[in-house]
């Protein structure tokens, strides 16, 4: 568990962050949490106060092809499945939220899955 000094500093982040960026059903934000096994993304519309879709490494589509992949490309496989599923929603354009974590990593390589996949932000 993470000491009380690093859980401010992330909800600071957090706050900075979230402060500068706000979704719409057109440009949904794409929340992302990441957990020590599994990391999962949102698409919201803040207007609308609703999530449009969800997708993880727990999702059924992804749960019999990520076994021995590594984490990283795991969240390459989430950031594809996320990008198609807004393609056939109609969505081009996603405002990207990396919340608390740092873009580094699985959260990068999510963003740029979701890139190459043809969504823009």
């Amino acid at each position: 568990m993470a000491s009380k000094k690093i859980e401010k500093i992330r909800t600071k982040r957090k706050a900075r962050v979230r402060a500068k960026i706000f979704g719409t059903e057109a440009k949904p934000r794409l929340s992302v949490f990441r957990s020590t096994l599994h990391i999962y993304v949102q698409a919201i519309a803040d207007d609308m106060q609703r999530t449009l879709l969800e997708a993880s490494t727990l999702s059924q589509e992804l749960r019999g092809t990520l076994g021995q992949l590594k984490k990283v490309d795991q969240a390459k496989e989430v950031g594809k499945l996320v990008s198609k599923r807004l393609q056939a929603m109609g969505i081009e354009q996603v405002v990207f939220d990396r919340g608390r974590f740092l873009y580094h990593g699985r959260v990068k390589a999510l963003a740029e899955a979701v890139r190459e996949a043809g969504l823009k932000f």
